[in-house]
């Protein structure tokens, strides 16, 4: 029997039992439709994450600080942040190193930053508002912009000036439609002038900038926090080709200057990172990790999807072993006639694909249509979602489809390619 014969057999054999092959094809359906949504979503968070850490521009270093540990590796890294989290504090970053590093040639400038919460109110209005204290130079190497006003001087960062840049939600929560510039907020217990307002920029990261006041580094650390260092620092850089050569700088002179003895690896010759109170970051290598977050993250999933299509396939082998049964004369009699034992396992398996190619594209289908509901949805919630569907989404959707339409077909595929053919019309 030819190939073109035995699929005309097959589709025969479907269409004769069409809610039997329906229900299974579904189980199908909804595993290969969790695959496209799963790359779709995968893709589209990726995208999302990169834009907006591209937003704070590619051409940067930040430095942030870290808990030192006697573990090194991943191990180091998770016993830090979990330090940070309950609360433990590195005051070792300061402004001195911030100077430092911009002596580095290939460093254009940067700005620092330390955050606070206070209670701020203007007139019957009041709120509590986090405050960034941070450099003159933060418009130049942020791509945050004074939409009214200005930002304040160096000169008044060093004269410790009380002077404010409201973020734009600030704004119109304290302001409403009011002129803002050239009016006092106070902030705990001190009077703030307020000399610009910010252009409207949104969340980035989870971080709301328009709900931000905006003062001066020293005059928040010294007549607000009582304190001498900062949390993080942010550099940009002239040629960012030697972005990771600058990044290796900026790690020798705070190790310097924080007195850190540098740690050799045996095996690499690099230095060993766990003892650092500070982390050094390249935009570039920010991306990397974020790309293999996601990509984890997509994995993980794929895993999950993967289970129901297993409940999928185990439906088609159930299915097909019961054809079997109740095509055991059949069966019987084309054997009899001199049907092969390779016809009736290539017909058998024939059908378990069909049914699984079957669900595979209607499955595609429905994927594509559930993730373009989310791309709307999101969209209509205001967050900059991409309908993106990946090439390799349709390649494994349909390259599992089909492997699983052979694994679980093969079992009742052989039982029947091996009834014999007496024993098989006796049975009939």
């Amino acid at each position: 029997m030819n190939f073109s014969t035995l699929i005309k057999t097959s589709l025969m054999s479907l269409k004769a039992n069409k809610l039997r092959t329906g229900l299974t094809v579904l189980g199908i359906v909804i595993g290969i439709a969790a695959i496209i949504i799963v790359f779709s979503a995968g893709a589209a968070i990726e995208e999302l994450i990169l834009s907006e850490v591209q937003s704070f521009g590619s051409d940067i270093i930040e430095t942030e600080i870290k808990i030192p540990t006697d573990k090194k590796g991943l191990a180091g890294e998770q016993q830090s942040a979990a330090s940070l989290v309950t609360g433990a504090q590195v005051t070792t970053l300061t402004l001195k190193d911030m100077k430092d590093i911009n002596k580095l040639p290939n460093i254009e400038e940067g700005y620092s930053g330390v955050m606070n919460q206070k209670q701020v109110s203007y007139l019957n209005e009041r709120k509590k508002i986090f405050l960034l204290g941070t450099n003159a130079s933060y418009t130049r190497v942020d791509k945050s912009e004074v939409d009214k006003g200005r930002f304040f001087t160096e000169n008044e960062n060093e004269s410790l000036a009380e002077v404010a840049v409201i973020g734009n939600k600030v704004k119109k929560d304290l302001f409403g439609p009011s002129r803002a510039i050239g009016e006092k907020i106070s902030i705990g217990n001190s009077k703030f002038k307020i000399i610009g307002v910010m252009k409207e920029r949104g969340s980035v990261l989870t971080l709301n900038f328009d709900e931000y006041i905006y003062i001066p580094v020293k005059t928040l650390q010294k007549k607000m926090m009582g304190i001498d260092y900062v949390v993080y620092m942010v550099h940009k850089v002239n040629n960012m080709e030697k972005a990771n050569k600058t990044a290796d700088k900026i790690r020798a002179i705070l190790r310097d200057n924080h007195n850190i003895k540098p740690e050799y690896n045996e095996e690499t010759g690099k230095v060993e990172t766990n003892r650092d109170d500070f982390r050094v970051i390249t935009m570039q290598e920010m991306m990397d990790m974020l790309n293999i977050i996601t990509e984890a993250l997509t994995f993980l999933l794929l895993a999950i999807v993967a289970i129901s299509l297993v409940v999928g396939g185990v439906g088609i082998m159930n299915i097909m072993y019961v054809i079997v049964n109740e095509r055991t004369g059949e069966i019987g009699l084309r054997k009899s006639v001199g049907a092969q034992k390779k016809d009736i396992l290539i017909q058998f398996l024939i059908e378990s694909s069909l049914i699984t190619v079957l669900g595979g594209i209607l499955g595609i289908l429905v994927g594509i249509g559930a993730s373009y509901l989310i791309y709307w949805g999101a969209n209509s919630f205001g967050v900059d979602w991409s309908f993106v569907i990946p090439l390799k989404a349709y390649f494994t959707a349909l390259v599992f489809s089909l492997v699983f339409g052979i694994i679980f077909g093969l079992y009742p595929a052989q039982k029947a390619a091996n009834l014999d053919p007496i024993t098989a019309l006796r049975l009939e």
